[in-house]
């Protein structure tokens, strides 16, 4: 059964370098997200929340290590640096300001689909205390990306699972509407809380035993949402 795919984005101003990551990312099972520059790249993480930032060093517009100390003021997405240079103090200097690896070219595909695998799995392990949230019968594999309810595999959109994603990270807790339409939309999409709550109740039809009265996905009235851990009845939105 098919499954939500990582979205990876490849900042590098070469198209050439990027027609070979996309290759090797999409056989690999990503989806892939492409920017020449650091102004676009920027952009585009800031309204696709991608899971990988594969980050170029000689970028046009903005050196990669400012592009990086810029994405880091917002974002804990996992960042590979991809650099000409093998200097290990640059090195050293780049996973202190919140690199998640350092890869030299020329390089394999192999070794950065490795290192990419390991940074994603590093990154969902401190999200939470185990890769895989259990909740009752819904279990959520934050690493491969996999649904399962009462042990058997269910299909969800991107966008299904990415709310349950943003939960599962938050599980127990409230995450309130704002924050779940900027982590789910862009554009005025975002301001439309009726987008979410249509999207909750799709999400409910599928975990819940029954939607309408829901004991994984509660609603904390005029608030938020939250995976409950506890396994306690909640009304419906």
């Amino acid at each position: 059964m098919s499954k939500p795919r990582n979205l990876v984005l490849l900042i590098d101003d070469e198209p050439k370098i990027r027609r070979f990551l996309r290759a090797g990312f999409e056989i690999h099972g990503f989806s892939v997200g492409e920017a020449e520059n650091a102004a676009d790249g920027l952009k585009i993480a800031t309204f696709n929340a991608p899971d990988l930032v594969i980050l170029d060093l000689g970028l046009p517009d903005l050196h990669g290590s400012e592009t990086l100390e810029r994405l880091r003021s917002w974002s804990n997405v996992p960042v590979i640096v991809l650099s000409v240079e093998s200097d290990e103090d640059e090195k050293v200097r780049l996973l202190q300001a919140g690199a998640d690896d350092y890869v030299v070219k020329p390089f394999g595909m192999a070794e950065l689909l490795a290192r990419s695998d390991a940074a994603l799995r590093r990154y969902f392990k401190s999200a939470t205390e185990n890769p895989v949230v259990v909740v009752g019968p819904l279990s959520v594999d934050l690493v491969s990306r996999t649904v399962s309810l009462n042990q058997t595999r269910i299909k969800l959109t991107r966008k299904e699972y990415r709310l349950l994603h943003v939960l599962a990270v938050h599980v127990g807790l409230v995450v309130t509407h704002d924050q779940l339409l900027k982590e789910i939309w862009t554009g005025n999409q975002r301001d439309n809380i009726q987008y979410l709550r249509i999207l909750v109740r799709k999400l409910r039809q599928k975990i819940e035993a029954d939607p309408n009265q829901p004991r994984l996905l509660v609603t904390e009235s005029g608030v938020g949402y939250r995976l409950e851990n506890r396994m306690e009845t909640s009304v419906a939105d």
